[in-house]
C-alpha cells in the first residue's frame, strides 16, 4: 500500500499569488501553436487534441514534441496544519500525526515532511525548529532532533533509510543518524550579511553527497564522509528553492526564483582525483556576487539544460524513478513535466488554485507510468496518474 502525507513542505513563505490565465481572443489552428502559446490561451481556446480536461483541472501538451504522457487526477485531499497520511489507492485517511504537548500551546506550522524509504517512519520539520521522527504504525514520535536555531525548510532521507538530512534557515545542513541523533553539521561561510539560508536539501542515492540551495542563488555539495564542501555550482540569478538528485546520482536538478529549472552535470566531480578535496569558504567577495562566465562548478560540473517555461517563481522539482521526467510546481500555480534530455516540455498541468508549493513522485513506478503528488497554499494535494501513450 503505497502512502501519500500531506503538509505544507514549504521553503520560506511567499506571498499568495492571484494571477489568473491570461485570455487570448484569437483563435489559432494546432499549427501555430507553441508550448509557450498555449500558456496564455484560455482553457476553451486550446484545440482539443492539445488538452485534457477534468471538472476543474486541464492539462495542455506541448504540440512541438511527440506525446508521451496522459495525465489523470486520481485524488485531492484538504490539508490542515498537521501531518496527515493518505491511502493513494482509496483516498481514506490513515491517520493524522500531532504532537499533543505542542498543540497544548497553540498551533504549529510544519514546513517539511518525507517519508523514509520502507515507509514505516515520517520525518517532519516544524517552525519550533524540531525534526520529529514519526514510528506511523504506533503514531508515536520516535525521535526528537534538536540544533537548528532557525526554521527547518528542508527534509531528506537517504536510500538505506539509515541517515537524514534537513536545511534551515540557519545557514547549515545536517546529517542525523536517524537511530541515535548524532549529527554532522555542513555550515556555509559567508561574508557578514550574506544571507545564504538553506531552502532545499537531497541527499545522494549513494549516501555519499548532500547538495543544498540557498537563498545566495548558489547550490553547494558536500562529501558525507569528511564534511567537506566540494563543489559550488553558479548560474541562477535568483534563490534556489529546490534541489534534487537523479536516480543515478550523476545529475542534480534545481528550481529557483528566477523562473528556471537547471539540470547540472555533476560527471566531472564525481570523476575527479581531488573530489572530496575541500573548497576554500568565506572570502571576501560572496559566492553568490561572484561573476558567473560559465555556468558550472568550481570543479567541472556543467549545466547541461535549462528548463524555461515557467512564468513566475519555480518552487519545486523532482525527478521521476526511472529518470525520464523532471516536474516541477511553481508560484504560477502550474505543474510542468519536462524532457531532461532536451529541456522541453510534455505537458503543462493547472489544478490548483494558488502556488504549488511541493511536487514529488511516488517510488512505486513502471515503464508505464506512476503518481506524483502536488501540494498548493490553497490548502489541496492531488494526486495525478500518469501514464506512457
Amino acid at each position: 500500500m503505497d502512502y501519500e502525507t500531506l503538509a505544507p513542505a514549504a521553503a520560506p513563505p511567499l506571498a499568495a499569488s492571484s494571477t489568473s490565465t491570461a485570455i487570448t481572443a484569437t483563435a489559432v489552428s494546432p499549427s501555430q501553436l507553441t508550448m509557450a502559446s498555449l500558456i496564455d490561451l484560455n482553457p476553451e481556446q486550446v484545440p482539443p487534441e492539445l488538452k485534457k480536461e477534468g471538472t476543474d483541472w486541464f492539462a495542455i501538451f506541448n504540440p512541438q514534441v511527440q506525446r508521451k504522457l496522459d495525465i489523470s487526477l486520481a485524488l485531492s485531499l484538504t490539508h490542515e496544519r498537521t501531518a496527515q497520511i493518505y491511502d493513494t489507492e482509496t483516498g481514506a485517511k490513515t491517520c493524522t500525526l500531532s504532537d499533543e504537548t505542542v498543540l497544548k500551546m497553540g498551533d504549529l506550522y510544519i514546513r517539511s515532511i518525507c517519508f523514509s524509504p520502507d515507509g514505516k517512519l515520517l520525518a517532519t520539520a516544524a517552525e519550533d525548529k524540531l525534526i520529529r521522527i514519526w514510528d506511523i504504525a504506533s503514531r508515536t514520535i520516535r525521535q526528537v532532533f534538536s540544533g537548528h536555531y532557525q526554521e527547518v525548510y528542508s527534509l531528506d532521507f537517504s536510500r538505506n533509510g539509515l541517515v537524514l538530512v534537513s536545511g534551515s534557515g540557519d545557514k547549515t545542513a545536517r546529517v542525523w543518524n536517524v537511530e541515535t541523533g548524532a549529527h554532522q553539521t555542513l555550515s556555509i561561510l559567508e561574508p557578514d550579511g550574506v544571507d545564504a539560508g538553506v531552502t532545499s536539501v537531497a541527499i545522494s542515492p549513494d549516501g555519499q553527497l548532500v547538495a543544498a540551495g540557498s537563498l545566495d542563488t548558489v547550490i553547494r555539495i558536500w562529501d558525507v564522509t569528511t564534511g567537506n564542501l566540494i563543489e559550488r555550482l553558479r548560474g541562477h540569478r535568483d534563490a534556489v528553492y529546490s534541489v534534487a538528485f537523479t536516480p543515478d546520482g550523476k545529475a542534480l536538478v534545481s528550481g529557483s526564483l528566477d523562473k528556471t529549472l537547471k539540470y547540472w552535470d555533476l560527471s566531472p566531480l564525481l570523476r575527479s582525483p581531488n573530489r572530496t578535496v575541500g573548497l576554500s569558504q568565506g572570502e571576501s567577495v560572496p559566492s553568490g556576487q561572484q561573476p558567473v562566465t560559465n555556468e558550472g562548478g568550481e570543479k567541472g560540473s556543467t549545466c547541461s539544460v535549462t528548463f524555461s517555461g515557467h512564468k513566475h517563481y519555480a518552487l519545486s522539482v523532482a525527478v521521476s524513478p526511472d529518470g525520464a521526467y523532471v516536474v516541477s510546481g511553481s508560484k504560477d500555480r502550474g505543474v510542468q513535466f519536462w524532457d531532461p534530455r532536451t529541456g522541453l516540455p510534455q505537458l503543462r498541468l493547472l489544478g490548483h488554485q494558488n502556488t504549488v508549493i511541493s511536487v514529488g513522485f511516488s517510488p512505486v513506478a513502471s515503464p508505464s507510468g506512476g503518481l506524483i503528488a502536488s501540494g498548493s497554499g490553497d490548502w489541496t494535494a492531488r494526486v495525478w496518474r500518469y501514464d506512457a501513450v
